[in-house]
């Protein structure tokens, strides 16, 4: 696999990010599961709802609010740890998520859990649910960088949230743009200008795209929230914890000490 772009990266519209996508988290879910899986909770009974590698918990968080009884759309489930959880603790979960093999891993997870969570196999831009059908929606680093419009994603939860729901949902703090993906020393020389919107993507030697990831800065966040009708109450930048030494990609303890590795957007409907 190269990096080398036989084509125009402006051409990476949502038709090639979304099959490059399935591809990729497909052929990945596996070594993804071994790497990360106790972290992410996929072996725990009941799941895990991790925010985030600076292991911000929804326990204790509370981004959501109040979930007991709540029916909760979870955007890029992945192997559906936060959906497990969210229903061993009272609320009506359903996930979505555009790889099969990474579903595959949700349902072999839920074989022990007291409660099965509904997954569907879907993209995020355009969500097979009705209007108002959700209390609540949360995206746990899925589907939103890696959609080619991920304005049409918010536009869509907006959609299918009831008046006064809640989305929330994590990312890539958008300040990493800038860096090389590396967890040390090399990882704090800024090489990439912020305001270079150009998506990555990797290509087999046929030139087929077979990752893709787009960037957003913060502004461009809020404004999609807005345009999608969505109230924004908070932005939260996990801090790195004190004594955590787990490394995750170019998530380290290096780099969490000089800047942020995560944003998670905290918004509501209107419910005027």
């Amino acid at each position: 696999m190269n990096d080398r772009p036989p084509q125009n990266l402006g051409d990476i519209d949502s038709v090639v990010s979304e099959r490059a996508n399935r591809h990729w988290w497909d052929f990945d879910a596996d070594e993804y599961h071994r790497t990360h899986g106790d972290f992410l909770g996929e072996h725990t009974r009941g799941g895990d709802f991790v925010w985030c590698p600076e292991g911000l918990r929804e326990a204790d968080a509370r981004l959501l609010g109040a979930i007991e009884g709540r029916v909760i759309l979870e955007v890029g489930c992945g192997s559906a740890p936060c959906s497990r959880w969210l229903a061993a603790n009272g609320a009506h979960p359903i996930g979505i998520d555009i790889s099969r093999q990474m579903l595959a891993h949700g349902i072999s997870a839920m074989s022990d859990d007291a409660v099965a969570v509904p997954l569907i196999q879907s993209g995020a831009e355009n969500l097979p649910f009705a209007d108002e059908s959700f209390d609540l929606a949360c995206s746990s680093f899925g589907a939103v960088p890696f959609v080619a419009d991920s304005a049409r994603v918010m536009a869509e939860v907006a959609r299918v949230l009831k008046p006064g729901g809640r989305w929330v949902f994590s990312v890539n703090h958008p300040m990493r743009w800038m860096f090389p993906d590396d967890p040390g020393p090399a990882g704090l020389t800024v090489s990439l200008p912020y305001f270079n919107r150009t998506p990555y993507a990797e290509f087999d030697d046929d030139g087929v795209a077979t990752y893709v990831e787009h960037h957003r800065t913060i502004g461009d966040r809020v404004r999609e929230i807005r345009s999608a009708g969505l109230i924004l109450d908070d932005i939260v930048e996990p801090e790195w914890p004190e004594n955590f030494d787990r490394e995750w990609g170019q998530w380290s303890p290096l780099r969490g000490y000089y800047f942020p590795g995560t944003a998670i957007f905290c918004t509501t409907k209107s419910s005027g």
